[in-house]
């Protein structure tokens, strides 16, 4: 009783999604001390056990921090979202031209009198989407209207995208899909997304061909090799972390080989972070992926059941919002582990071994608790469309 006592009075909101966060954690923190020998021995001596650690303080940083964003009012994150916004679109410019180089890519800074570095793209990609929250919130009663509804907000989409997209171009087309979603289920009109879908797709693609044809190396030449490698599978030299993911899940067959039992962690490059779903399929089996695909399926089903019951526009927008833009990239680097995607360099939320990555996400997961917890306290309201029209 004592316990459950605790938990009713400490952790609101919905507790389903409470305890997936914890059984993802615990995912985590196994996969990622069976998968950290190479980078251990290579960085630190074979001392395993620092990044074991590092990973736990890590996921009870972000505990915290899911706990104290759950507790503050949704409602205030609209204005929140204008600022990170502002706050964001410089960040991204100074990363682009001044971050810190790995592998060709400007993807992060370092952050003063701590010594860790942490994505902009992270940042941007969490106000971009409360920002969408908030902005069709406000606009339910004119909806239908394109030019003060979609022409507005898409200067905001494609500069955001666009500043991540050189360093990071999967991160940047999955934040566009994310913001579709998003638009889509603020209801702007199927004809106005699909044109807009397909303008960007047609820019992208000339951009795409325009830079696969100049000469030069960087990312542009990552991107290109990536994408050949994923057309012809008969290499096995080009496709060696596809390959290596392939006899990993080849080695789990439906039971695994057990915890800390990896073989293929030696093999496979970026086991504890990219390609971390192989080694659970390997240690853990089919029924231990099942498990994990059914803990992400299980997070959207309990977070479109907080849409449902949300009373106001802000509150369903943000909450789906937050949800897809979690649940697309993991998806995303699961289809990569068993050869659906190409290699993307996109981490499993709460699984992968993350640095400041891991606080966003439970950043994003509190914010989500938090419209849970206010919607509990409310009685809905809907509007004859079935839409939530009450804004913030």
């Amino acid at each position: 009783m004592g316990l459950r006592r605790w938990i009713a009075n400490n952790l609101q909101g919905d507790i389903y999604i409470w305890a997936v966060v914890f059984f993802l954690s615990i995912f985590g923190i196994l996969a990622v001390y069976s998968s950290i020998g190479t980078l251990a021995y290579s960085k630190h001596s074979g001392n395993t056990e620092f990044y074991l650690f590092k990973q736990i303080g890590m996921l009870f940083l972000g505990l915290f921090i899911m706990w104290l964003s759950h507790l503050l009012d949704y409602r205030y994150y609209s204005r929140l979202s204008q600022v990170l916004l502002i706050i964001s679109i410089p960040l991204l410019a100074y990363t682009l031209f001044f971050g810190s180089n790995v592998n060709e890519a400007r993807r992060w800074i370092m952050i003063p009198w701590v010594g860790l570095t942490f994505q902009t793209s992270d940042l941007a990609r969490l106000a971009l989407i409360m920002y969408i929250a908030r902005f069709l919130s406000k606009r339910q009663d004119s909806i239908s209207d394109t030019k003060k509804t979609l022409y507005p907000i898409i200067g905001s989409i494609i500069l955001v995208c666009g500043l991540i997209a050189p360093a990071n171009l999967s991160t940047a087309m999955v934040l566009f899909l994310t913001c579709i979603v998003l638009l889509f289920i603020g209801r702007i009109p199927i004809k106005s997304l699909l044109g807009l879908t397909g303008i960007a797709i047609i820019i992208f693609g000339i951009i795409l061909v325009v830079l696969f044809n100049m000469p030069g190396q960087g990312r542009v030449q990552t991107w290109k090799s990536r994408i050949e490698n994923y057309r012809s599978q008969k290499d096995p030299a080009a496709n060696y972390q596809n390959l290596q993911a392939k006899i990993a899940i080849a080695n789990g067959e439906v039971f695994g080989l057990g915890p800390g039992r990896s073989k293929q962690r030696i093999f496979l490059p970026s086991p504890y972070a990219d390609f971390i779903f192989a080694i659970i399929l390997e240690e853990y089996g089919i029924l231990g992926g099942l498990a994990l695909i059914f803990l992400y399926l299980f997070f959207l089903f309990r977070c479109i059941k907080i849409v449902i019951k949300t009373p106001k526009a802000f509150g369903a927008l943000l909450a789906v919002g937050l949800a897809f833009s979690l649940i697309i990239p993991a998806f995303i680097n699961m289809g990569v582990a068993v050869n659906i995607f190409p290699v993307t360099g996109m981490s499993l939320p709460l699984v992968s071994m993350g640095g400041t990555s891991t606080l966003f996400t439970s950043l994003a997961i509190g914010i989500i608790l938090s419209v849970s917890r206010y919607t509990e306290e409310s009685i809905p309201e809907t509007s004859e469309e079935g839409m939530k029209i009450e804004t913030v």
